[in-house]
This record gives structure tokens, C-alpha cells and sequence, in this order.
């Protein structure tokens, strides 16, 4: 088994590749970030084990860099940041374990050891998390949508109108379907809240001389695309 170990304290590299060694592993060693990254995408290895605070670039954006790359090699995240939102952060950026330091040697070990058994496939931080109509591209991972490359910050019902609306592309969508999709029959079919969402959504997406996406047909609903 071939692993990465990707950590810039000295002492703590040399306790930890000195014991996956003993256990028969073959270990490289990468004391930056620059040069963790540069192994992981021109080497093959059965898992990597990553401390996120390094010099030159830190442990998430080489995280972030290979699932971009779609370099799904397993990625054990070693880190003294240990709050739920340190590791749900980390989680997130596409690693598949995290373990807190201190730890213990046997407890690494057996940790690599269950992420090199798992079968090696597309996690869902490629093509199925995201979505993508015309120039509108969304994020289910990270939570994020841009238009034509520019940042789009919504707010979590406007995120979420937007998720339905591009799932139904270029179908029409009624007032019911969002109530039900989107506000699970929380409010009044007459309220006047899908109006507010739908005009506050355009504002966000349509900026000075785009293309509308969101056409409102009388009597029917909405439909999310190009004209």
C-alpha cells in the first residue's frame, strides 16, 4: 500500500511514517503544501493523509484542487482543528475521513486501511452535485451558484427555488409545484411569497444586460431557461 503523507511539523511526520512503515506501507513524504499537491497529481497513491494548516498552500484548497482535477484518491484529513464545523468544513471540501490530533498510531492505521478497501469512484462532489442551465452553474456541495462566472450569493429559500427551478428546466412550473417543492404547503397556496422569491431571484441572476431566465406564464407558473 502506498501512501502520502502530506505534514510540515518534522517531529510528526517522522512518528507517523515511521509507523506506517513498520506496518508495511510504502510512505512519501511531502513537508509542504506546493509540493503535496504536486506529488498527489503526478504520483499514484492507495491514500493520502493530509494536515490541513501548511505553508505555500494550505491542506483544503489541495483538497479542493484534486477533487476539481477529479483525482478521487482517498484523503484522510490529520488536523488539530477538531470543532464540529472544522470537521464538517473538511468533510465537505471532498476528504473522507478526519482524525484529530493527538491521535494514536494504531488508530491512523486502521482508519488507511478502511479507506484503501473502499471501491475507488466518483464521490458526489463531480458531475451529479452540481447543476447546470445555460451560463447558471449550481453547486449542491458547497452551496454555491455563479452566472457566467460571477458570484451569486442567495439566501437558503432562494437557493433553494433555484435547485427546483433548474431541476425542471424548460418545464413548466406551477405555483402548487413550489409550494409543495419548495415550502411543503407551509404557507396558503394565495400567499404572495413565491412572487417575493421569484422577484428577488431574477434581481440576483439577471444582472445588466443578461438574458432572463425566469419567464412567468400567465395562468400557468414559470419556466426556468432561455427564451
Amino acid at each position: 500500500m502506498k501512501i502520502l503523507i502530506v505534514e510540515d511539523d518534522p517531529h510528526q511526520a517522522s512518528f507517523v511514517c515511521q509507523g506506517l512503515r513498520e506496518a508495511g506501507m510504502v510512505v512519501d513524504h511531502a513537508a509542504t503544501g506546493k509540493e503535496g499537491l504536486f506529488m498527489a497529481t503526478t504520483e499514484q497513491y492507495d491514500v493520502m493523509v493530509l494536515d490541513r494548516m501548511l505553508p505555500v498552500v494550505d491542506g483544503l484548497t489541495i483538497l479542493r484542487t484534486l477533487r476539481a482535477s477529479q483525482i478521487h484518491t482517498p484523503v484522510l484529513i490529520l488536523s488539530a482543528l477538531g470543532e464540529v464545523d472544522d470537521r464538517v468544513e473538511g468533510l465537505r471540501a471532498g476528504s473522507d475521513d478526519y482524525l484529530v490530533k493527538p491521535f494514536a498510531i494504531a488508530e491512523l492505521m486502521a482508519r488507511i486501511e478502511v479507506l484503501a478497501r473502499r471501491p475507488r469512484t466518483a464521490p458526489e462532489t463531480s458531475e451529479q452535485s452540481r447543476l447546470r442551465v445555460a451560463d447558471v452553474e449550481m453547486d449542491l456541495i458547497r452551496r454555491t451558484v455563479a452566472r457566467a462566472g460571477r458570484r451569486i450569493d442567495l439566501k437558503p429559500k432562494e437557493f433553494m427555488l433555484l435547485e427546483y427551478l433548474m431541476r425542471h428546466a424548460d418545464q413548466v412550473v406551477t405555483r402548487t409545484m413550489l409550494l409543495e417543492g419548495v415550502w411543503d404547503y407551509h404557507f396558503d397556496p394565495a400567499t404572495n411569497v413565491i412572487d417575493v422569491h421569484i422577484s428577488n431571484l431574477r434581481a440576483k441572476l439577471d444582472a445588466p444586460g443578461a438574458a432572463p431566465l425566469i419567464h412567468t406564464l400567465r395562468g400557468a407558473g414559470y419556466r426556468f431557461g432561455t427564451a
